[in-house]
């Protein structure tokens, strides 16, 4: 489909994938909000050994298709989107498809540079008492993972806000 100028309209599939990706940054967002608000506060109230060993297991069973499936989706999904949103009747929206991208590629290097690496230590540190891994783990995961919670929200209100502007009429 083209519009008035000759230039190609944004088709549904850009939308539905617009869309698709808007859902799947919203559950990151909502995984790292729920850690921040629920999951980290509770087991901060538990001893060292039962929040050692409940991190390691929360840390083993996330990595599973369900988890993939968004984490990686939220970014392949935003690229897709952008990239269908290239045309001239896609610009008053790909802005806002960019900068939640964007948003999410921190998150995902605040992952890859900080959450990681510190989960990787905490399962290694069989060795050392369960107080020792903890002070090592607990403060600065929880401080990156809170990073990670107004990142993704943030990412995720401008995909939003990318679906609103797209549903509007053009000028």
């Amino acid at each position: 489909m083209t519009d008035t100028t000759g230039e190609k309209e944004v088709r549904p599939m850009g939308t539905a994938v617009l869309l698709a990706a808007t859902i799947a940054t919203g559950l990151m967002a909502g995984l790292f909000y729920a850690f921040a608000c629920a999951v980290m506060p509770g087991l901060g109230r538990a001893d060292d050994r039962t929040f050692v060993e409940a991190m390691r297991r929360i840390n083993a069973a996330i990595l599973n298709g369900w988890f993939a499936a968004a984490f990686a989706g939220a970014l392949l999904l935003g690229v897709a989107a952008a990239a269908l949103h290239l045309g001239r009747a896609g610009r008053p929206v790909l802005p806002w498809i960019a900068a939640g991208v964007l948003l999410y590629v921190v998150v995902l290097v605040v992952t890859a540079a900080v959450s990681v690496p510190l989960n990787d230590r905490l399962a290694a540190a069989a060795g050392s008492g369960p107080a020792d891994a903890r002070a090592h783990f607990e403060a600065v995961w929880v401080r990156w993972n809170t990073v990670r919670a107004v990142l993704t929200t943030a990412a995720f209100g401008c995909l939003g806000w990318a679906l609103v502007l797209q549903g509007r009429p053009g000028p």
